[in-house]
């Protein structure tokens, strides 16, 4: 595996949670989108960006600044997965869709993996769904807690091979 990096945005703990445990299983670090610089993205090969979604699907505050980095920076040559964090049941219509602000700002100039089928998902709608797919993966510990750290597991035997 190149040298990958995990970057997270969380204000309640739960999607800085999930970040640690991806970057556990993956062997990386994993740091706050708040340090996130130019640097951070030269210096890896792979960068695995999370997010929690908040309000009407808008990105976690600390990914602000964090787009602004992600959009001055060179991403061609980078593999970009992303994941995020969600509520289907009080935000159905808007699960993870801070995930499309991110995915948005990457794709037309990053490697974007790691898309799953939002088949197994109980939402309404999500800016995130591109094609019957989520850009990245899309968590719901808030309802499906039972269901994370087998979404986590799938989602990066998926994607192992290409990072």
């Amino acid at each position: 595996m190149k040298k990958t990096l995990v970057v997270y945005g969380s204000s309640t703990g739960t999607c800085e949670s999930i970040a640690n445990s991806i970057a556990s299983k993956l062997g990386v670090e994993a740091i706050n989108v708040a340090d996130f610089t130019d640097a951070a993205i030269s210096e890896n090969d792979n960068l695995i960006l999370g997010t929690s979604t908040w309000g009407a699907g808008e990105l976690q505050d600390d990914w602000y600044d964090g787009i602004e980095v992600l959009k001055g920076a060179d991403l061609a040559g980078k593999t970009v997965a992303l994941f995020g964090c969600g509520d289907a049941e009080s935000y159905p219509d808007t699960f993870c869709g801070a995930l499309a602000e991110i995915y948005n700002v990457v794709k037309d100039s990053a490697n974007v993996i790691g898309f799953v089928s939002a088949a197994d998902y109980t939402f309404d709608d999500s800016e995130a769904v591109v094609d019957g797919q989520f850009v990245g993966l899309a968590l719901d510990d808030v309802n499906e807690d039972d269901k994370t750290e087998a979404r986590i597991d799938a989602w990066l035997d998926g994607i192992k091979s290409q990072l």
